[in-house]
């Protein structure tokens, strides 16, 4: 673990967020293809919204692969510059994740990062969902979660164009969340201090509300 207090604020931070769709089953084991990465620099002005980068703004079946590997490439442009990266299940689902899709499209995966995790460093406490959605509520954080049912995920997932743009808003406003609730967490005290992460680490398991 890297040795740095709690306060990393002086840091330049790229809080992350992403959705993804799945794409193949093995029994109850879903593979997952990246659709939404957005991200912003915490110490951005509130009003400057995070950027975004998606597949199927073609709408060509073909070239969904091709608008992947553009994502990723996008993303890793500031990622490769940021200090340190944060997001809630950062390390468990979000960087897993995306490090997996660079494996299946043969392009180079994620550098080492330190990571500040609002769900696995948040300090040890038993009786309460550690879900963002939760969280933010019981921090009484402004922004909450976008709401999407099924019937709205399908259409995202199936990449029609007003799912993918409640996708887009979906993942942008959770960045926005999390930024919030991020900065509740350290004014209480209540996140250990940040871990690197390393593609080559054994992870961490699914998640869980």
């Amino acid at each position: 673990m890297i040795g740095v207090t709690r306060e990393t604020r002086d840091l330049l931070v790229l809080d992350v967020d992403i959705e993804c769709r799945p794409i193949a089953w093995y029994g109850e084991w879903v593979t997952k293809q990246p659709t939404v990465i957005a991200w912003k620099w915490v110490d951005e002005p509130a009003d400057v919204e995070p950027r975004v980068a998606w597949i199927g703004r073609s709408g060509i079946s073909a070239r969904v692969l091709d608008e992947e590997e553009e994502m990723i490439l996008e993303f890793l442009e500031v990622y490769d510059r940021a200090e340190m990266v944060t997001g809630h299940f950062i390390r468990g689902f979000d960087l897993p994740t995306l490090n997996g899709a660079c494996m299946r499209l043969g392009m180079p995966g994620l550098g080492n990062k330190l990571t500040s995790d609002t769900k696995l460093d948040l300090d040890t406490a038993s009786g309460l969902s550690k879900s963002m959605e939760n969280l933010s509520a019981m921090f009484e954080a402004e922004h909450q979660k976008f709401p999407m049912n099924t019937a709205l995920w399908a259409r995202s997932n199936m990449l029609l164009p007003d799912g993918i743009e409640l996708a887009k808003t979906r993942c942008q406003n959770d960045v926005v969340e999390h930024i919030e609730l991020r900065e509740r967490m350290l004014d209480l005290d209540v996140l250990a201090p940040p871990r690197e992460w390393s593609p080559r680490s054994s992870g961490v398991g699914g998640y869980h509300a």
